[in-house]
């Protein structure tokens, strides 16, 4: 299993990460850093009647298509990728940094961080506590914990410590025992995630989020991820009550990023013309 092989090589790797003095400097990093901006909020801020705030992803590639656009081999423009995203409507970003099966780089982070004021999720594989420090060190106001990935008291602690640096916690969850494990040992959990693709097939199918996100409370942000593809979607995702949407393969992969971003989000395109 796919994921089985990524959480693998994310413990080795982290072997190789344990010095206190690649802590220290970590540590040194967050004391310089700039304050953290509200994820959560953001997103809550900035969802509409007609369409979930975006959540739009930096990704280079993923293990199931290898390089998602074909320029990417010459060049990966992650900022000019995230310029794109915020100019036209995105409210948040979604950042790949694990390197061995999504070419993604914590570089990248903290490049968009210092260039844009908008805030940004880490999206890595959490196992270990160094990288919660890594992740705020490099600008991340948001870490994500997939609850598949963890034992429950793993995101418990991790919780914790992601909230002690000053960043919120995006739970990912895709069946129904992984979101009552949330729901019931982590009650100030504020945003829950639902992936509509499984970690095991890699297949993905909207409808996850429509069965779950019946169970969620009132007082949770709801974001739904992956396999978002059309404004109907993104309709029927309006009317399910989710707050958010996490994308990233339909916009990079549109021959147009922007005028995608402003199609999902119901945006009139800023080149057209009143009738």
């Amino acid at each position: 299993m796919i994921l089985d092989r990524i959480l693998e090589h994310k413990r080795a790797d982290l072997r190789h990460k344990q010095s206190r003095s690649y802590l220290a400097n970590l540590k040194a990093a967050i004391r310089d850093a700039p304050p953290v901006l509200g994820f959560a909020v953001t997103l809550d801020a900035t969802r509409s009647p007609t369409a979930p705030a975006l959540i739009a992803e930096i990704k280079k590639a993923s293990p199931s298509l290898g390089l998602l656009r074909e320029d990417f081999s010459d060049k990966f423009d992650y900022l000019g990728l995230a310029r794109i995203y915020q100019e036209h409507g995105a409210a948040a970003l979604s950042v790949l940094t694990d390197k061995e099966f999504f070419q993604g780089d914590l570089r990248y982070l903290a490049e968009i961080k210092r260039a844009l004021p908008i805030p940004a999720l880490n999206k890595e594989f959490m196992v270990g506590d160094i990288q919660f420090y890594e992740a705020r060190a490099h600008g991340a106001d948001a870490v994500l914990l997939i609850v598949a990935a963890l034992e429950r008291r793993q995101l418990m602690d991790f919780h914790a410590l992601a909230t002690e640096l000053g960043m919120d916690s995006l739970f990912e969850t895709h069946h129904e025992r992984e979101l009552d494990t949330v729901l019931e040992w982590i009650p100030t959990a504020r945003m829950i995630g639902i992936n509509n693709r499984d970690l095991k097939t890699f297949t993905t199918d909207l409808n996850v989020t429509f069965r779950l996100a019946k169970r969620i409370p009132s007082d949770k942000l709801i974001i739904s991820e992956s396999g978002i593809h059309d404004r109907d979607a993104v309709t029927r995702l309006t009317e399910a009550g989710v707050h958010a949407m996490l994308i990233g393969e339909s916009l990079i992969r549109a021959e147009h990023t922007g005028d995608k971003v402003r199609e999902l989000l119901g945006l009139a395109s800023p080149n057209s013309q009143p009738e």
